[in-house]
């Protein structure tokens, strides 16, 4: 069977609503047989085609059963970074609850224990990982899971204390409605 059939079969059968980004290692899990520079190259092919839509380095969308439920960037970011510890904070996680009433249209804020970096992602937005020297079971307590978005998300007041410690601008935060000093 040709390369690109094969993929199309093997996307086919895995993909889903839930799962439709997939990395090179994925693929080439799928297809052991074609070497890294093949595998490439049909990934490429799969992109011209409209198959597949990368959306940064490294990280592809199956567009034929994807989601339109915005968590996109999201669910990118906590592939990009799955060997990390990272979860929602800052702006983002501000945002969702009604303290800061303007964020950026997408542009996603993540604390990570991995490097500060910006990552575009094209048409589909921004992520923004900053670095944090804070361990998880430190802020146990200030975190819950996000199962919609693949990740952990801060609380209030660990966001208000991420915008403290990275100083960022906390024009837009609404102190009524925190109910915590900011």
């Amino acid at each position: 069977m040709q390369p690109i059939k094969k993929l199309t079969r093997i996307l086919e059968l895995l993909a889903d609503e839930e799962h439709c980004l997939f990395t090179l290692d994925d693929l080439h899990g799928a297809l052991p047989e074609q070497k890294r520079g093949a595998l490439k190259a049909l990934v490429s092919r799969a992109e011209k085609d409209g198959m597949l839509r990368r959306i940064c380095r490294g990280i592809y969308l199956y567009p034929k059963v994807a989601s339109s439920n915005g968590l996109l960037l999201y669910h990118t970011a906590a592939r990009l970074r799955a060997a990390e510890f990272n979860y929602i904070s800052l702006e983002s996680a501000l945002s969702d609850v009604g303290v800061i009433s303007q964020v950026q249209i997408n542009w996603i804020t993540l604390m990570s224990s991995g490097r500060s970096t910006i990552v575009s992602c094209g048409a589909f937005g921004t992520i923004e990982f900053i670095h944090t020297k804070r361990r998880p079971e430190s802020i146990a307590t200030e975190l819950v899971y996000d199962q919609r978005c693949h990740l952990w998300r801060a609380s209030v007041t660990l966001a208000l204390k991420d915008m403290n410690s990275t100083k960022r601008s906390k024009d837009l935060i609404d102190a009524e409605a925190t109910n915590e000093p900011v």
